[in-house]
């Protein structure tokens, strides 16, 4: 039998590799993995499950059961997606974007996603793009203006406000720091 599983807070390359290598070492017959979702092979459902469940919590991941959350797994990591590959790809507005990725009409998907997560979908594709800039920033790649055009601002003063109303400080005084003050993404919220 296939089955497939959501997972929270497999948020990059590093997090598919553990969980990957984690599972293929408890036995699990492992079809597919990628951000969020791992799909495999059982002919003992409630062993491998109990499997998967144990490798899951052992390495900070969870296992998603409700529709709800998976759907806002799914919108949290659509949003990540998008800021893998730069100069951001996104045609059309972000609610458009979401409702294409997840196939869900972006009212509803944004009334539950804001009523569980306590912050609005834009609220937190802010937060994103902000450890974006962060990353960048310490990449020492690219000068503040080439950053805003990459992440898609109208002008790079639009992306120091943003900011420093996320941060308490400037792009400046962030790059002078020379410290890595990122949040990981499966902690923002």
């Amino acid at each position: 039998m296939i089955i497939e599983v959501f997972v929270k807070n497999m948020v990059c390359n590093r997090c598919i590799k553990v969980v990957r290598n984690e599972l293929l070492e408890a036995g699990i017959d492992l079809q597919e993995v990628e951000l969020g979702r791992v799909v495999y092979q059982s002919n003992h459902p409630d062993m491998d499950h109990a499997k998967l469940l144990k490798v899951l919590s052992e390495n900070g991941f969870e296992l998603l059961e409700s529709d709800e959350k998976i759907l806002i797994e799914k919108v949290k990591l659509s949003l990540i997606r998008l800021l893998e590959n730069l100069p951001l790809q996104k045609s059309g507005t972000l609610s458009r974007y979401l409702s294409k990725e997840t196939k869900i009409d972006y009212s509803r998907l944004s009334r539950i996603f804001s009523y569980t997560e306590n912050i609005t979908v834009e609220k937190y594709f802010i937060k994103l793009k902000i450890e974006k800039v962060k990353e960048l920033i310490q990449s020492k790649q690219y000068n503040f203006t080439q950053i805003s055009q990459l992440l898609d601002y109208t002008n790079v003063n639009y992306l120091s406000r943003q900011f420093k109303a996320e941060t308490g400080m400037n792009l400046s005084q962030y790059k002078k720091l020379n410290n890595n003050f990122r949040n990981s993404l499966d902690q923002i919220v």
